[in-house]
């Protein structure tokens, strides 16, 4: 059974940093671009960052220069390095499988809240 195991939310105030990491488990995910979406209270889930098995990585301009994505293959984990947090950045962190075969099955762990507040 393939699952994807969020964990490091939690409260932080502006200018903090957080770990996300998730654990991924029962499938080879070398073959799956991995990614952080988000979903804040009334908006609709966003990307924030990927990265691909080769280890390239693409973020939303809103993370830019902030956020740090990462992966190790050998332990099928991702990583999400968050720091200069802002109020704007809370939300519902998930973790992504994208296949590259899209005829494959696409991932959700189950979320993880992030809060910024003062």
């Amino acid at each position: 059974q393939v699952q994807l195991v969020e964990f490091g939310g939690g409260l932080v105030q502006p200018g903090g940093s957080l770990r996300l990491s998730c654990a991924a488990s029962g499938t080879n995910f070398a073959n799956y671009a991995l990614a952080w979406y988000r979903q804040a209270p009334g908006k609709e889930r966003e990307s924030v960052a990927i990265i691909t098995s080769g280890g390239s990585s693409n973020y939303a301009d809103s993370v830019k220069g902030r956020f740090t994505i990462s992966r190790d293959n050998y332990k099928s984990m991702v990583y999400l390095q968050m720091n200069s947090l802002k109020p704007e950045d809370t939300a519902v962190y998930y973790c992504n499988a994208r296949p590259y075969d899209r005829s494959w099955q696409e991932y959700w762990g189950q979320g993880t809240q992030v809060t910024v507040f003062s």
